[in-house]
């Protein structure tokens, strides 16, 4: 059993739901920070969603408010969020090209 600790970004996500992460064949995840931050000058809500090989799609925030030059740490410290094979982790925002994404993630092989 493998472990590799990754770091994923996505750059200016926007208004359409931008797939971050889909968690791999065999992979089991465990994401121990999730990170957005405004990268424009006015402020915005985001959303971040997991959509699961079950066919559920649930909101891990939704229309969360990310002010000016401000950040939303989602997921860190004691709270960790885990993936299976085919889960897939989303990140929406209220303004186009609003958003970079910082995600650091575990994954067991």
């Amino acid at each position: 059993m493998a472990n590799t600790f990754k770091l994923v970004t996505d750059t200016a996500v926007g208004t359409s739901a931008a797939t971050v992460y889909t968690c791999p064949a065999s992979t089991a995840t465990t994401v121990i920070g999730l990170s957005l931050a405004n990268i424009i000058s006015t402020s915005i809500t985001a959303d971040i969603q997991v959509e699961n090989n079950d066919g559920d799609n649930i909101y891990i925030v939704k229309d969360a408010p990310i002010p000016i030059g401000g950040a939303l740490v989602a997921i860190g410290g004691d709270q960790k969020l885990v993936l299976n094979s085919s889960d897939v982790l989303k990140v929406t925002s209220s303004d186009a090209s609003s958003v970079d994404v910082a995600l650091s993630i575990l994954e067991i092989t």
